[in-house]
């Protein structure tokens, strides 16, 4: 479901048709770099956006026609190309690596969603886009699945997240269920840190849900994909309700047999 560096985003899989192999894992290598940019390493956050805005410079020559710098860039050029994928979602998806620079905390839930909105929603349009089926019922469908994938990244990276000084919880909801930064920082798993976490682990499962559907409109070895990543958001949250919502000592990840669990849930709904 996940991978090291750009989470929750499907990386030219088995599932996936061979001739779409190759124009997504130019996309994922775009954003995994551009992803590490933002978080790897110890580059002071000057250097991070001067090498985000190189990305930037990257691909206005690729929408002006002109020949990128850059290995990477000459094959999402070709892809792009191909498949004339919509070039503000590259923007869009830079925009909120950058605001990972610069943006520490959020004070509420909308501003959350409006990061899911550039930092997930793009790959899913994107994705649609490669398959010829970017209805907008199917880029609605898509940015609950994108947006619930990222929120369930968050909550499953808390404690990864706050040591590169990050807290993607919302301070309001913070406040509400009376948490602390303090508490994140300590690992404190309470009972106010519980029902916080309910909260938010209901809050992306029903997002999750909402874009099921997506699941079952889309046919073949895309729609039983769409149907593997549906069934892996899920089995994460499953297992962050059994750890008591407890990341900070079992972050969950999924396992072989989680695999076989989330194939004999993504039979044809």
């Amino acid at each position: 479901m996940s991978v090291d560096h750009y989470e929750n985003f499907p990386v030219a899989s088995i599932l996936m048709p061979k001739r779409l192999r190759k124009p997504v894992a130019a996309i994922y290598h775009f954003a995994r770099a551009a992803d590490d940019i933002a978080d790897e390493g110890d580059l002071p956050d000057a250097e991070r956006l001067k090498q985000l805005d190189e990305f930037r410079a990257e691909l206005r020559r690729i929408a002006f026609h002109e020949k990128p710098h850059t290995a990477l860039f000459q094959r999402l050029a070709a892809e792009i190309g191909q498949y004339t994928l919509p070039m503000p979602l590259f923007y869009d998806l830079l925009d909120a690596f950058s605001q990972d620079v610069v943006k520490k905390r959020y004070q509420n839930f909308d501003e959350v969603l409006d990061y899911c909105r550039r930092s997930a929603n793009p790959v899913g349009h994107l994705l649609l886009h490669l398959y010829s089926e970017s209805t907008p019922v199917n880029l609605a469908y898509s940015d609950a699945i994108c947006t619930a994938l990222q929120l369930i990244n968050f909550w499953q990276d808390v404690a990864k997240d706050y040591a590169i000084g990050r807290i993607y919880l919302p301070l309001d909801e913070l406040a509400q269920y009376g948490v602390s930064e303090e508490q994140i920082a300590l690992g404190i798993t309470d009972d106010a840190w519980r029902k916080l976490m309910k909260f938010q682990v209901d809050r992306a499962r029903a997002m999750m849900l909402s874009g099921k559907p997506l699941g079952t409109i889309l046919t073949g070895r895309i729609g039983l994909e769409m149907r593997m990543i549906i069934a892996g958001g899920l089995r994460i949250l499953d297992k962050l309700e059994n750890a008591q919502y407890d990341m900070f000592r079992h972050r969950p990840v999924l396992k072989p047999f989680d695999w076989v669990i989330m194939l004999a849930k993504s039979a044809p709904y």
